[in-house]
């Protein structure tokens, strides 16, 4: 096979969404009856973006194979059906990484260690092998043009039009068009010049994608072909939409796709994009509309939660109803109290690390349980559910994870090592972990109890969900805690860790150890969201009067 790569740049200004384009793209290309596949390539020197706080990068996205990288794969496995792996990101720190490992164990026999070629080859084998076994391969470069963080990337691609043939290669470059209110027009010399930039590392692009406020007039865009060297068809206009799951039919309508393909010399089916279709219909057309809380401690960037934000909004459009997400600052509730609840249909804690905002996540997590409100917990959502039944319903009133209070005298989230020994003894904590690569990540088998909400919401007893943390809920507690109340129902594939658990007296209270949100799609969404946000829906209208 064949493979054919499409290289996608951005210029002007960053975070014009070169993620959601190069997965609205990708869409289309697969409706063709391409095999497709996306690999981000980052310019950041850390090795993945496992230890970045979410505040600055956003949420680390975890694929199957239990990879922790870029948000952008997570806009990817929404758009397309092909699952992303480590292969799909990579880092200027991993190929440095990579490069000086060879060094240190001699495999470049002496010679002087350069960016070119070392480190531009080890890019293009990233990219080379990422792409085997795909007839189309995608491949976004982080940053912008003119960084001097992304020179490495962008010399490494233009050698490969040199390596491959340029008529397997294809350049796109996504641009900003201004709008001027006081002038009343767009103007193209950003994008002159961001391209004069490509031009001077010896790219020409193919096509220029242009974002602006509003479709960029027929006169401009023949401007920017003839000023870039581009064809007039091959400039896209692509104006501000209220849902990005337009942008497909956007693209497509102005013939990107069969573009491509011709250049490519691709003889494959037009593309049906009746289920895009069917997804802007859904989130246009919704019979109700809910108010969910989610609260964390990263609400002042939502992108720290962007799956989870995606999900929600997913299974609203499964149930016809417009989801309005409340990002709540759990030391809000802290301070304030828990009046800011008390208006919501349903409640979401995700997952997170460290114990600022703890005790307002607890507080939140009494008043769903007491309350009758639907709840969602999500990792150490789960966990704070475990805590806070322990304490308030058992008795433990010292119940606590490790990861918060070390000493506590009811240990009952904690790391493995500090819950039982060969004998099933509790044991202390007696070693701090590394931050790097301790963690349970990727796709784990999970049993569902009969009968169960989870079972009756998956319609399956085995399924097979994403993992990203470190600590467990302790077994050793676990008989008390469930003679009180609190439901068992999923455990790991050798049954010893617990993934679900619920309550069944309270109309909707459900919480994973798994992160489902990292697995749901527009098309399909996911079991557990759907599940809720019917929850919240009834709880709006046989409880909220």
């Amino acid at each position: 096979m064949t493979t054919n790569y499409i290289f996608i740049t951005g210029g002007v200004v960053s975070s014009l969404g070169k993620g959601i384009v190069a997965g609205s793209l990708a869409a289309i290309l697969e409706a063709r009856g391409l095999l497709v596949t996306i690999i981000k390539l980052d310019p950041y020197i850390n090795v993945d973006p496992g230890t970045i706080s979410p505040t600055q990068h956003g949420e680390v996205f975890v694929t199957g194979d239990g990879a922790e990288t870029d948000l952008d794969l997570g806009h990817y496995e929404r758009f397309i059906r092909t699952r992303m792996g480590r292969r799909n990101n990579c880092t200027t720190g991993r190929i440095y990484a990579d490069v000086l490992h060879k060094e240190r164990r001699g495999d470049y026999q002496g010679a002087t260690v350069q960016v070119i070629p070392h480190i531009t080859n080890a890019i293009k084998e990233q990219i080379t092998e990422g792409g085997v076994g795909y007839g189309v391969v995608l491949v976004e470069i982080g940053g912008t043009v003119g960084d001097i963080e992304s020179l490495p990337f962008l010399e490494a691609i233009r050698q490969m039009a040199v390596d491959l043939d340029r008529a397997h290669t294809m350049y796109i470059h996504l641009t900003l068009v201004p709008y001027l209110a006081v002038a009343g027009e767009v103007k193209t010399k950003p994008t002159q010049h961001s391209v004069k930039e490509l031009l001077s590392i010896g790219i020409q692009p193919d096509v220029l994608i242009c974002r602006s406020t509003f479709s960029v007039p027929v006169n401009e865009c023949r401007k920017i072909a003839r000023f870039c060297n581009v064809a007039e068809k091959a400039v896209i206009s692509l104006k501000d939409v209220d849902s990005i799951y337009k942008i497909p039919g956007m693209l497509k309508s102005q013939g990107l796709d069969d573009y491509i393909c011709k250049h490519f010399n691709l003889h494959v089916p037009e593309a049906d994009l009746g289920e895009w279709e069917q997804v802007v219909y859904e989130e246009a057309n919704p019979c109700g509309e809910l108010h969910v809380g989610m609260v964390g401690k990263y609400v002042a960037l939502p992108d720290a939660y962007k799956s989870v934000i995606e999900a929600l909004k997913h299974a609203g459009l499964k149930n016809r109803v417009t989801v309005h997400i409340d990002l709540i600052d759990s030391q809000d509730i802290e301070s304030r109290g828990i009046d800011r609840l008390k208006d919501l249909d349903a409640i979401l804690i995700p997952g997170g690390f460290g114990c600022r905002g703890i005790h307002g996540k607890l507080l939140t997590v009494q008043y769903a349980r007491e309350n009758q409100v639907p709840y969602l917990g999500i990792c150490l959502g789960m966990q704070l559910a475990v805590i806070e039944f322990a304490r308030n319903v058992v008795h433990m009133a010292d119940a606590n994870s490790t990861e918060f209070s070390p000493a506590c005298q009811y240990p009952v989230v904690a790391l493995i090592t500090e819950w039982h020994d060969s004998q099933g003894n509790i044991i202390q904590r007696t070693e701090q972990s590394n931050l790097g690569g301790t963690m349970r990540l990727g796709s784990q088998q999970c049993q569902l109890t009969h009968h169960s909400l989870a079972h009756n919401l998956y319609g399956s007893k085995m399924i097979i969900e994403r993992h990203r943390h470190r600590y467990e809920i302790n077994k050793n507690f676990l008989k008390q805690i469930k003679e009180a109340g609190l439901r068992v129902t999923g455990h790991s594939g050798d049954n010893q860790l617990v993934e679900i658990i619920e309550i069944p007296s309270h109309p909707w209270f459900l919480a994973c150890q798994f992160h489902p949100e990292f697995t749901s799609t527009p098309r399909d969404g996911h079991p557990l969201f759907i599940g809720f946000i019917q929850a919240a829906f009834r709880y709006q209208k046989n409880f909220k009067k």
